[in-house]
């Protein structure tokens, strides 16, 4: 597909392999991150290599921003080939203990972030007849995931809002696609720059809680999406084995949910062990805008 790509939270992890990943395939790239700064690193660096990428700021948040990041991009490249709708946070805590910011931050960059993005991308691609929306949700878009409501609740809804806007855009010769990644080996699993965490563990213990899954390294996941892009698959899961979590989900929801709660209290038993021996001091967390 010719045109630019336009790729959110793309300073590190998810994002930055998604750009890469795009630019080794010759499509020029802008790289849209709050973290300029990083961003235009990432950007320098596959320019190094030989590729065409731009870093802009962009906070999702912002929906005027977002459409002029969008128009800026297809104007220099004649014409908008995809969006992936990537940037995303988290807020780990078990939902009694959350506040009303904890909410607005979460549904603000992971939902309405996603809806700007539609908002910006999408009437461009309906007068071009072609171009591709990924939205990066999460297995927690497709499974309850304890000590993530915020996250699972707004990764829910991204899940809906795609399968919606494919069914509509497919008249107008426009794709979309949603990645709900397994565990991929990313700073968001310490906390990311703009998540935080609001239980006893700190960030290199809550990276380390994940090991057992097996994270994905973030540039196999991306070459693996683009693939499955290019297939225009509807929802795209990876690393593979955790569409078997999807498969019990829909064919036996009584034991996805048993499932659910034994995992959590394990978190419950771990997190009261790590009270009785003191609280976790809370390191300084990894600067990271994209999601996992």
């Amino acid at each position: 597909m010719n045109g630019a790509a336009v790729v959110t939270g793309a300073a590190s992890g998810i994002g930055q392999a998604l750009a890469e990943a795009l630019a080794a395939r010759g499509v020029p790239v802008t790289l849209a991150d709050r973290q300029l700064e990083l961003a235009e690193g990432v950007a320098a660096g596959i320019r190094e290599r030989g590729g065409s990428a731009s870093a802009a700021e962009l906070d999702v948040r912002d929906a005027a921003r977002f459409r002029a990041v969008v128009d800026e991009a297809a104007q220099a490249a004649g014409s908008l080939g995809y969006l992936f709708n990537n940037a995303g946070i988290g807020v780990a805590a078990e939902m009694s203990d959350y506040d009303a910011a904890d909410w607005d931050d979460v549904i603000d960059v992971n939902l309405r972030g996603v809806a700007h993005g539609v908002l910006a991308a999408y009437p461009r691609m309906i007068r071009q007849g072609s171009g591709h929306i990924v939205n990066t949700a999460s297995m927690a878009g497709l499974i309850s995931t304890p000590f993530q409501g915020s996250y699972t609740t707004t990764k829910h809804a991204v899940v809906g809002l795609s399968k919606a806007l494919r069914l509509e855009a497919q008249q107008h010769g426009v794709r979309v696609s949603v990645l709900c990644p397994g565990v991929i080996r990313t700073p968001i699993l310490e906390g990311g720059r703009y998540g935080r965490l609001k239980i006893d563990l700190n960030p290199s213990e809550m990276a380390q809680r994940f090991e057992p899954l097996r994270p994905m390294d973030p540039a196999l996941l991306a070459r693996r999406t683009l693939a499955a892009v290019d297939r225009n698959r509807a929802i795209i899961i990876e690393p593979r084995w955790w569409r078997l979590l999807w498969y019990v989900e829909r064919l036996s929801p009584k034991l996805s949910a048993r499932l659910g709660r034994a995992s959590f209290r394990r978190m419950q038993r771990e997190l009261e062990e790590l009270r009785r021996s003191g609280p976790a001091t809370q390191a300084e967390r990894p600067e990271d805008s994209s999601q996992a």
